[in-house]
């Protein structure tokens, strides 16, 4: 643990032997494709599929009211307990909405007769604007008993402790903000195999899936198929990021048409679907209050917040949390109260709120608390950094109680914050600036110094659809002494294969290249809730680190008997049960695994394996502490990231190279939405960006050179110490960017910025200015 251990994946992806859904050819295999509404809100009158059937190698259209009569399979649940269309029989909410779906012999074939599908609907108007949904004017799901399309209200904190902090305070900022619409963009899309096999009952798919076992629950309960009979294999993955998680119609037609056809049918999801249809996070309408004494320390925050769904709540929060973690809100800061009240909204747009690399809801809570924090730092005309470190949670509070009931595990923030500023030389940048600035150039420097919240469990309040968050690991030592492990979660990059073999050959003393990882097959792996939100080495790998504790007790019980002594004789030495004082009398843990079926203990059962279901006692809080600098082009607007430091602290480290790399895919991913990435929809709710010509994704020309640094503070419940990484930069990055850019602003009359931070947003503000022409 702790080496730098090439990934074991990769020599598979880096030769092209990566096996992906559409790998998978299975004989006989149909294909499916979908026809969609092009309309954000219409009634459907009528659906006339003759011309698409009388085309060579059609065999089927698949309906809404075919779903209906085939046993109410038109609706589904969502993850969040609502409820979603698989194909709609009366009216769409959103463009692009699934309304039939072809199945044919080849997949052009198909894909040619979605053209001769004639649907003929009656428009509706559409509601795309939250706060004109609420008005109720329009009603987007009058499936509902209730006629509103307000979905749920949720609040956290104390009203009253944060009204009185507010009405004491010396000074008090706030600030609307808009994190938009943005789409994960996985470099592969949505896709699946479903394979029925009508003689023996029993549903094999393949699909994308970075929760498998959940998924199998979900397709058991909403098909009537006995789980046992539903196998679900999730191969190599080509990106989640979150979106992958939910479950959406083309899953359960592209099953249903197996099921109807009994055969295998294959659908893979082209770009301008996934990018029109699925897979979309944010879209958090936000108000925000911050409160100060007069001392300049923060007193309270009151924080309301407008929930654009789209036309189903179908994010994957816990279900206690329909908002996710957003109290995590009070961020790394020590203050007296706080009051956050969110409020979900259905729209005539696809359902969002999936986490684009983000634990639920963290990324847009901590864009809205450094935000308020920089704006407060100037308002009161102190240095960002100076407030920052006045205001931390400090070290020796630990285990601290947030005002919104977190309690944070452990933290260490001013030594985050102070190893970046002396990796950037904050003085000389600021004094860099303070000339720049008298030569009319426009420099800012931006800090974000967040907390995130992963690991979900602990079960008791952590749940999908029931279902507890925990996390589960199996592990079995052959006889030779190499090992498989199987674990519930399923890595989509994140080099799982990897890192499991670390702690498991850090616990047992087995060469990492002896222990085969597997994930993603239901039939073989133990029940877990999959990967996202950063969870996977906190639960799994806990999981995972406390099954090879199981084994490793066994194997004292076993040495001990080959060595004639008494358990309490012995230690652990690296790789070896050994006597005390007497390093001579030893057995590997390859020979105990060899004696463990040829030479055990009478009694004892023989093998040597062991399974554990991880259940954590708490969240894991790992944080840090990134500064940005910027140059702006007066003329254009343009915006050059000239340096970006990232102090991240995720605990214990299992790979540096692997959480390297997970930092800068991160920070890469914050610098998306920050400059460039937001899905748009016009007033007729037709998605403007729905190709990569128009929706704009950082490539490596666009990405800054990320300067990494590291503090190191153990969680104090992990079975290792370790906190998870995976999301932290995407969480921290956009407001250290977005503050950068108001910083170099801040003189000229600017104290906020919507995101993405176009060149456009920044000439406009320059020229309101009277900077630029």
């Amino acid at each position: 643990m702790g080496h730098r251990m090439k990934r074991k994946e990769d020599p598979r992806f880096i030769q092209g032997h990566g096996r992906y859904i559409d790998d998978i050819k299975l004989p006989g295999m149909l294909y499916m494709d979908i026809v969609r509404s092009p309309h954000a809100h219409a009634k459907i009158v009528n659906i006339d599929a003759s011309a698409a059937l009388e085309m060579d190698g059609v065999l089927a259209v698949i309906t809404g009211q075919d779903l209906k009569e085939a046993g109410d399979l038109h609706w589904m649940p969502t993850l969040m307990s609502d409820t979603q269309m698989v194909l709609p029989i009366e009216k769409v909410v959103y463009a692009s909405q699934e309304v039939c779906v072809i199945i044919a012999t080849d997949r052009y074939i198909a894909a040619d007769a979605v053209e001769q599908v004639f649907v003929e609907y009656e428009p509706l108007d559409p509601v795309i604007d939250p706060f004109q949904a609420l008005e109720d004017k329009v009603i987007v799901r009058d499936d509902k008993e209730e006629k509103t399309n307000h979905i749920w209200h949720w609040e956290a904190g104390d009203k009253e402790a944060a009204d009185k902090v507010f009405a004491e305070a010396a000074t008090v900022v706030e600030q609307k903000m808009y994190l938009p619409r943005i789409h994960v963009s996985s470099i592969e899309t949505c896709g699946m195999v479903a394979n029925y096999d009508k003689v023996r009952e029993r549903m094999q798919i393949y699909m994308t899936s970075q929760a498998p076992h959940a998924h199998r629950t979900v397709f058991s309960m909403v098909s009537g198929l006995p789980e046992h009979k539903v196998q679900i294999i999730s191969p190599d993955i080509g990106g989640g990021f979150g979106g992958k998680v939910p479950v959406y119609p083309g899953y359960v037609c592209c099953a249903v048409a197996s099921l109807v056809t009994g055969k295998p049918v294959k659908w893979i999801e082209d770009r301008s679907e996934n990018l029109q249809a699925d897979s979309f996070a944010r879209d958090y309408h936000i108000e925000a209050q911050m409160a100060a004494d007069e001392d300049g320390k923060i007193t309270g925050l009151r924080v309301k917040t407008v929930s654009d769904c789209g036309a189903a709540d179908a994010a994957a929060n816990p279900s206690k949390f329909p908002a996710g973690l957003y109290s995590i809100c009070t961020g790394s800061y020590d203050m007296k109260a706080a009051h956050v009240e969110v409020d979900g909204v259905y729209t005539t747009k696809p359902p969002g709120g999936v986490a684009y690399r983000c634990s639920f809801r963290v990324t847009e809570a901590v864009h809205m608390i450094e935000r308020m924090a920089d704006i407060m730092a100037h308002e009161l005309g102190e240095d960002p950094a100076d407030f920052r470190l006045k205001n931390f949670i400090q070290p020796e509070q630990f285990p601290y109680k947030s005002p919104t009931g977190w309690e944070y595990d452990s933290g260490n923030y001013p030594a985050a914050l102070k190893k970046a500023m002396d990796i950037i030389d904050y003085p000389a940048l600021r004094k860099e600036q303070a000339e720049k600035r008298e030569r009319g150039e426009l420099m800012g420097i931006g800090i974000s110094s967040f907390t995130e919240v992963v690991g979900a469990g602990p079960s008791r309040d952590f749940d999908i659809l029931g279902i507890k968050m925990f996390d589960s690991a199996e592990i079995r030592i052959h006889p030779t002494g190499k090992a498989i492990a199987r674990f519930g979660t399923k890595s989509q990059g994140q080099g799982h294969e990897t890192t499991y073999a670390q702690i498991i050959a850090e616990e047992l003393g087995l060469p990492a290249a002896d222990v085969e990882v597997e994930e993603g097959d239901t039939e073989t792996a133990p029940y877990g809730l999959g990967t996202y939100a950063s969870r996977s080495t906190p639960t799994a790998g806990a999981a995972g680190a406390v099954a090879a504790r199981k084994i490793k007790a066994k194997a004292k019980k076993i040495a001990a008997y080959l060595l004639e002594v008494k358990e309490d004789d012995l230690e652990w030495n690296v790789d070896r049960f050994q006597v005390k004082g007497s390093p001579d009398q030893a057995k590997t843990i390859q020979e105990i695994a060899f004696a463990a079926y040829t030479d055990h203990p009478p009694g004892m059962e023989a093998g040597l394996e062991a399974v554990d279901y991880y259940d954590p006692p708490n969240l894991t809080f790992p944080f840090g502490s990134y500064i940005c600098v910027v140059d702006i082009d007066k003329g254009t607007g343009e915006v050059k990231v000239r340096r970006f430091v990232a102090v991240d602290d995720c605990g214990h480290i299992i790979n540096p190279m692997i959480v390297e790399g997970q930092i800068e895919g991160g920070l890469t991913m914050g610098l998306a939405p920050a400059l460039f990435e937001e899905i748009v929809y016009d007033e007729t709710g037709q998605n403007l960006t729905g190709t990569f010509a128009d929706y704009l994704v950082p490539t490596a020309m666009e990405s800054p050179k990320w300067e990494l640094g590291k503090t190191i503070t153990p969680s104090p419940h992990h079975p290792l110490g370790a906190k998870g990484v995976g999301e932290s930069p995407t969480v921290g990055a956009p407001p250290a960017i977005a503050n950068a850019v108001v910083d170099a602003l801040w003189h000229l009359g600017v104290r906020h910025l919507e995101i993405p931070i176009t060149p456009q947003r920044v000439w406009q503000a320059l020229r309101k200015a009277g900077v630029s022409e």
